[in-house]
């Protein structure tokens, strides 16, 4: 064990020891603002010299609790012991031998794994990236090989990556779409069933999904596009920058039915929720009878190496050599940590998602109880969402108080993030403990109430 490791060893609380951002961090973030993009999205201050687990320190030496894991990517915790041991072992043997020319065993080996553990019969075959926009982009440029088509159908409030194809799909907000166009042309969106309740002011799920499937056929088919020319749908099994978002039950498998009646392929992009994000390996297995033709994944797949995989039927990954290609998707490196991290799934960490996350979300609902400003908590596994109004009675949202709680939390020692216009986002290391559970909500409930007085 390194001696960070047994320095944090159980540690569950945060240390702050100086003015945020201290005198380090903010050196740091003056020779960040010289020389980055200032494309870059940053929120609150922090700088990370160290972490492990559930925990980071900053150049300054501050300890925090990390409940957002670099946007769902350090799935398995910083620098988990065992997955710095693989990069390691693999490091010794090789770097990089371009996949997409030479064979190596890991990215065989990976590729059998998601072709075993993803929905439906084994016969699948990946192309591997580096990201999740790569791998949405392998899964956009597939339909269109394979089925002949053009035009897609997406959903409001979705984010499927920031490269052209994939950010022609995403519907999330307008910078991300501004002075870029144009963009991919034939690309339609419909309002994802969740948020139909705003729109007709309706509580029921069913109706929701009714209201989604209808506004597919009656109008986008009708008036916009014959089904006939749409190679796929793209559809987030759980929305994530969409604010952590759940679909009705019925909706997956109605889509999936709605798309075989006319030949049209399901893309179900699991960059966020995918790899026990959700409780269970892939997000898509949360609805029975729902398998998907492509799925993409990436974020957590390698808990926090660079990797992205776009999985489909052998039968639709059909295109010919030097169709689509990559110097460094794949890389052996990342392929190995992704090894390893499903490893650590299937002897553990899956249960314990399901068992943390439980106890995540019913702490959070007793907050809903104590707090007018939370609307609702939802989600599933540790991917859960807090939602934040102005009261319970108004339901209006509030992104700025949002904002300020995420803030305040970050001062407390607490990582947590937004999503959606007014959503607070928790995607903790997949190896959480209820007692840092206890700590991160003993913090939020301060803040919270603090906000209130």
């Amino acid at each position: 064990m390194s001696k960070l490791a047994s320095l944090w060893e159980g540690s569950i609380q945060p240390q702050i020891k100086t003015a945020l951002p201290g005198p380090k961090t903010k050196a740091l973030i003056e020779k960040d603002g010289r020389y980055l993009s200032p494309s870059y999205t940053r929120g609150y201050p922090l700088s990370i010299k160290h972490g492990y687990g559930a925990m980071v320190v900053d150049m300054d030496d501050n300890v925090f609790l990390d409940y957002c894991a670099g946007i769902a990517v350090c799935s398995t915790g910083h620098s988990h012991p065992e997955i710095v041991k693989t990069i390691r072992e693999q490091a010794d043997k090789f770097l990089h031998m371009s996949g997409t020319d030479f064979y190596y065993t890991v990215m065989a080996d990976l590729a059998e794994k998601l072709a075993v553990t993803t929905p439906g019969s084994p016969n699948k075959r990946v192309f591997f990236g580096n990201s999740g926009t790569e791998a949405n982009e392998a899964a956009l440029k597939l339909a269109r090989y394979h089925t002949g088509r053009k035009n897609y159908i997406s959903f409001y409030r979705s984010f499927h990556g920031r490269t052209f194809g994939s950010m022609s799909v995403s519907a999330s907000k307008a910078v991300q779409r501004t002075q870029f166009a144009p963009l991919l042309p034939g690309v339609f969106h419909a309002h994802y069933p969740y948020f139909y309740r705003d729109i007709f002011k309706s509580e029921s799920p069913d109706a929701c999904a009714d209201a989604c499937l209808n506004y597919i056929e009656d109008y986008i088919f009708k008036m916009l596009t014959p089904p006939e020319e749409v190679a796929a749908f793209i559809v987030e099994p759980v929305q994530g920058e969409g604010g952590y978002v759940v679909p009705p039950a019925t909706f997956l498998p109605r889509l999936q039915e709605l798309a075989r009646k006319y030949g049209i392929l399901i893309i179900s992009d699991e960059v966020q929720a995918g790899m026990g994000r959700t409780g269970q390996m892939w997000a898509s297995q949360l609805f029975p009878g729902y398998e998907p033709d492509i799925i993409t994944s990436a974020k957590g797949l390698a808990s926090g190496m660079p990797l992205g995989a776009c999985i489909a039927r052998s039968d639709i990954m059909d295109w010919k050599p030097g169709t689509h290609a990559t110097t460094f998707g794949g890389n052996p490196v990342s392929c190995a940590a992704a090894l390893k991290t499903f490893e650590l799934l299937e002897n553990g960490l899956l249960q314990n998602v399901k068992v943390q996350g439980a106890y995540l979300k019913s702490r959070l609902q007793e907050l809903t109880n104590r707090f007018d400003v939370i609307g609702e908590v939802r989600g599933e596994g540790l991917m859960l969402g807090l939602e934040i109004v102005e009261s319970k009675a108004s339901k209006a949202k509030a992104p700025d108080l949002r904002n300020q709680i995420v803030d305040d939390c970050f001062y407390e020692g607490l990582l947590i993030l937004g999503c959606g216009e007014n959503s607070v986002r928790f995607s903790p290391p997949l190896i959480i403990c209820e007692e840092q559970t206890d700590t991160a909500i003993s913090i939020l409930e301060k803040v919270l109430a603090k906000l209130a007085r």
